[in-house]
């Protein structure tokens, strides 16, 4: 199981949102490079970053900070926000980001997804959003009518590597992931699983780890971290070690 420490990006700066609004951020470093060190110090195998002004604005925006962190990581690192073609894809890739996360674009136009997979085999996420297991797009502020398993199941053979599943209404309020509704996800999908929104204990991580059998592959950790909440060498070795 794979514990993902988040990087988020907005005005080059890390911070982190709660339930996705823009306007109730809270900084926790004018340097993303040196946050995102931190935690590849920590013993991290893998960094999930995220452009934000890139997933309301429709484009990259946040390029120089992202490349600041790809310079100095030796980890992989996927990346969300604001990835709206081909093009943008490649540029990201030439910059080192490891796997792309598709969004927005993935439920605007599948196409994409399926043509990416072609072109950059191994190196397509599809990021799933979800508020009451529905479908949200555009950083988060537009609602459909699309469930997050219709969507999910839409892309089973096409070659993407996994899906990241983000229940919103959890997402930065460190009220505990919504475990049921991550638990349906997991298992109506063939594809693996990273999940993401909410977590905010020892005990949210033992339950998530309970869902490998299910697919679940790795948990996204933002705002715990950032606060303390969860240690993240300390989590890490607990898992590592099979102790839950």
């Amino acid at each position: 199981m794979l514990i993902i420490p988040a990087v988020d990006i907005k005005g080059g700066k890390c911070v982190r949102l709660e339930q996705g609004a823009m306007d109730r951020e809270t900084v926790f470093s004018e340097h993303p490079e040196q946050m995102a060190l931190q935690w590849e110090r920590k013993g991290a195998k893998k960094l999930h970053l995220v452009d934000l002004d890139g997933a309301v604005a429709g484009r990259p925006v946040n390029k120089k900070a992202i490349q600041g962190i790809t310079e100095r990581l030796s980890i992989p690192v996927e990346l969300g926000g604001g990835i709206r073609s081909l093009d943008a894809i490649e540029e990201y890739i030439d910059l080192g980001i490891h796997e792309v996360i598709i969004g927005s674009a993935a439920y605007k136009d599948p196409d994409l997804v399926r043509a990416a997979c072609e072109r950059f085999p191994g190196r397509i996420v599809v990021g799933i959003d979800a508020r009451d297991e529905h479908v949200a797009v555009q950083g988060w502020t537009e609602s459909t009518n699309v469930s997050a398993v219709e969507m999910a199941k839409g892309f089973e053979g096409v070659g993407v590597t996994s899906l990241i599943y983000t229940d919103i209404a959890r997402d930065g309020m460190k009220s505990g992931p919504n475990i049921e509704s991550i638990k349906s996800f997991v298992r109506a999908t063939s594809l693996p699983v990273i999940a993401a929104g909410g977590i905010s204990s020892v005990k949210d991580i033992e339950e998530l780890v309970g869902l490998q059998g299910d697919g679940l592959r790795g948990i996204i950790i933002g705002r715990a971290l950032y606060d303390g909440i969860i240690d993240l060498k300390h989590i890490l070795h607990v898992v590592n070690n099979k102790k839950m």
